[in-house]
């Protein structure tokens, strides 16, 4: 083992026990400052947005390798049957359970630790690892201000893949339809115009949309996943406002033109608004971050240099990984998608791991997921490797 498996497996369980929901990961940034520091981190750097970013310095010039984990949580839902605590980080049966083990405090922790383990004598160029923020409400947003300070030449993002190496990624769009009509009571409703049967035939259309496909990244989905009517409650009246908001997943090369595009072309959306939802959000620091809920999908070609070296190093660290691609929108979004820097995913446990109830890593892909980073910094930040873009 390159990675001290007792001290990592301990600085998770401490990472677990602090709630860190977007936009509250202060105290957990301060802890993982901590660690960078008793774990001799060449130079470490908060941001405005609080993200942390610690540096490994090699002996011989080179690229920059980016590590990227978030280290923000979604919350716990009330009344969720947990049978562990979710703040506890209890062991059992070589699981560690605890909200954000999967999600992705397990890889942030290796990430740590992978850095701190390698030979800078070895290293050519610098290693970052990024603890970002904010990430469950807005995608790669956070992390501009990350590869501003940093100027990656490469970037990995440590969601889970099962220890295979994702080459690629859905993106994601939030997409808000709004049909407007006129208020009237509703024991005569012939007297205004129902916002909300406007509405009726624009899903019936959009749910009988054919979407494209892609064979790394599956196909695009559609899913509508709320719709509101105004006044709300509508007591005795009749809704003259009706908004749909969409979950769009996005293919490599889509664009917000085209999606609104597509959806402006059916008929049965004629006088309907069709819009991107604008976010807005503070983070910790009091810093806020805005703009178009659209994160772009982004794929990597299996034969990049960037893509053979990690495969080599993770080889090298006894794995033997697939190729494949994330079907959820992750940082990534922001460094492949809209940055056009060459990215690639790795992480320990599973996609559905994300967000459950009793939500646990497996003690053996932590360390694996561990080994596995010392691998692709070995694979990539060497003197023989070609450091293309």
């Amino acid at each position: 083992m390159i990675v001290n498996s007792d001290r990592l497996v301990a600085f998770l369980q401490s990472l677990i026990r602090i709630e860190s929901l977007s936009g509250q990961e202060g105290a957990i940034i301060d802890r993982i400052e901590a660690e960078m520091r008793s774990l001799a981190y060449d130079r470490i750097v908060r941001d405005e947005n609080g993200s942390l970013i610690g540096f490994i310095e090699g002996e011989r010039p080179g690229p920059t390798l980016l590590l990227d984990a978030h280290c923000d949580t979604v919350g716990i839902a009330p009344g969720a049957p947990w049978s562990h605590d979710p703040f506890a980080a209890d062991i059992e049966d070589d699981r560690l359970y605890g909200r954000g083990s999967s999600d992705m405090k397990g890889a942030l922790a290796a990430m740590v630790y992978a850095a701190a383990a390698v030979d800078r004598s070895q290293l050519a160029g610098r290693v970052a690892v990024s603890a970002s923020v904010m990430e469950e409400v807005m995608e790669g947003v956070a992390l501009i201000a990350v590869m501003e300070i940093t100027r990656p030449d490469f970037v990995v993002t440590g969601e889970s893949t099962g220890l295979n190496l994702n080459i690629g990624g859905r993106g994601r769009a939030e997409v808000h339809l709004e049909a407007l009509g006129k208020p009237a009571h509703s024991s005569s409703p012939q007297e205004g115009d129902n916002a909300v049967l406007h509405m009726i035939p624009a899903i019936q259309a959009i749910q009988a949309m054919d979407l494209p496909s892609d064979p790394l990244l599956g196909p695009a989905i559609m899913t509508l996943t709320d719709i509101i009517s105004d006044p709300y409650p509508g007591y005795s009246v009749v809704p003259s406002r009706c908004r749909v908001t969409y979950d769009r997943r996005l293919l490599a090369g889509e664009t917000s033109e085209d999606v609104l595009s597509a959806l402006r072309a059916l008929p049965e959306l004629e006088g309907l608004d069709v819009s991107i939802a604008q976010g807005e959000h503070e983070t910790y620091t009091g810093a806020v971050l805005c703009g178009p809920k659209f994160f772009p999908a982004w794929k990597m070609e299996p034969d990049h240099p960037f893509v053979e070296g990690a495969l080599a190093g993770l080889r090298s660290a006894g794995l033997d990984p697939k190729l494949g691609a994330y079907a959820f929108c992750t940082n990534a979004a922001y460094s492949a998608g809209h940055a056009h820097v060459s990215s690639i995913g790795f992480g320990p446990s599973l996609e559905t791991q994300a967000h459950v109830v009793d939500e646990y890593i497996e003690l053996d892909q932590l360390m694996a997921a561990a080994n596995g980073y010392v691998g692709i910094i070995g694979g990539v930040m060497r003197d023989d490797v070609k450091h293309e873009m």
